[in-house]
């Protein structure tokens, strides 16, 4: 049987669960990923030494490797002292291939030899990708970085998140997207992970044209001065907008609430509205599958982390994730889907 097409497309943690759970199905995948991070060791490796930025791609070839633990281990080792600290073995050695290579795509195929990675990791662009965030006031930030680090954002609230300047898609991503069967948009950050993609002219017309399915994955929850109290439906109107067509066909939903206490929690930081609802669906011309799709475990904070503090501890589970995609893939013209 010929295996699907499935091109994912975001960055970060978000990406490397959805990966972890889909590389253990028969999937031909594809994975294109932002390149706007600039924060953390991915943004001193890009001021210090020129490169690309390494850390979402890095994530993205552990999820999919079929390498040893030891291997994996590796890649996400992060050094806590000397001169060093903060920085990412991963991320050094995805740096160290593309001087080597001449190029980032040319080191990311000897990182796929290397760690014996099933599927493709692409990067969205090759050229030098950054990040313009416009606020309600009017004021204008520079960097991805600033999303989770800048209080001004928070207080505020963001008007637009736009390119620095225009970048290339790279025409390996175009390509996966035309030709796939499935695309997946999400899960990830909405402006950190997401729409940062979808602001290439390149992607988003593959995106129109492709004969593909899209599923996007909804967020679990939502963040203070970003997408305070967004629904669903808020979620895929925006997507939709940029795109500039209806396109999304799937919804994956989680419909399990966390621990109140861990609710408590993020209340504190991101405000009274913090879960995604799925409300006003009805009349939509996507369909909503739906379920229990959190991690149950405890996120262990990473030693070394200088940016532990801006990440998400309510989180998808991998394996609950791929299935839901994996009834999707194979029910896909069922009128609704429940996982439940």
């Amino acid at each position: 049987m010929k295996q699907k097409k499935i091109v994912t497309i975001g960055g970060g943690t978000g990406s490397f669960t959805l990966l972890s759970g889909l590389k253990n199905y028969q999937y031909d995948i594809s994975a294109v990923v932002t390149m706007a991070d600039d924060g953390g060791s991915t943004g001193k490796l890009r001021d210090e030494l020129g490169v690309l930025p390494p850390g979402d791609i890095r994530q993205c070839l552990v999820a999919l490797s079929d390498s040893s633990d030891e291997w994996r281990e590796l890649m996400n080792y992060r050094f806590e002292s000397g001169g060093l600290e903060g920085h990412n073995f991963g991320n050094l050695l995805l740096s160290a291939l593309e001087k080597i290579n001449g190029s980032f795509s040319s080191g990311i195929i000897e990182a796929i030899k290397i760690l014996n990675v099933k599927g493709s990791v692409i990067p969205v662009s090759e050229d030098d990708m950054r990040l313009t965030i416009k606020l309600n006031d009017g004021c204008i930030i520079t960097g991805e970085k600033e999303l989770d680090e800048n209080q001004q954002i928070r207080e505020t609230g963001i008007y637009e998140v736009r390119l620095a300047h225009p970048v290339r898609a790279n025409k390996r991503a175009v390509r996966a997207i035309e030709n796939a069967n499935f695309v997946i948009i999400g899960p990830g950050d909405h402006y950190g992970s997401i729409v940062p993609n979808l602001l290439i002219s390149g992607i988003k017309n593959a995106i129109k044209k492709t004969k593909a399915r899209v599923i996007f994955v909804a967020p679990l929850t939502n963040k203070m001065g970003q997408t305070d109290g967004f629904t669903v439906e808020d979620y895929v109107q925006n997507i939709e907008k940029l795109i500039g067509k209806k396109r999304i066909n799937f919804v994956v939903y989680n419909s399990k609430k966390p621990h109140k206490n861990m609710i408590k929690r993020y209340e504190k930081k991101e405000g009274k509205n913090l879960l995604v609802m799925c409300e006003n669906t009805k009349n939509k011309k996507y369909k909503i599958v739906e379920g229990d799709l959190l991690r149950k475990e405890k996120i262990i904070k990473e030693n070394g982390d200088k940016l532990a503090h801006t990440r998400a501890f309510i989180r998808h589970d991998s394996d609950k994730l791929a299935r839901a995609i994996a009834l999707i893939t194979e029910y896909s013209e069922y009128k609704s889907l429940n996982i439940s």
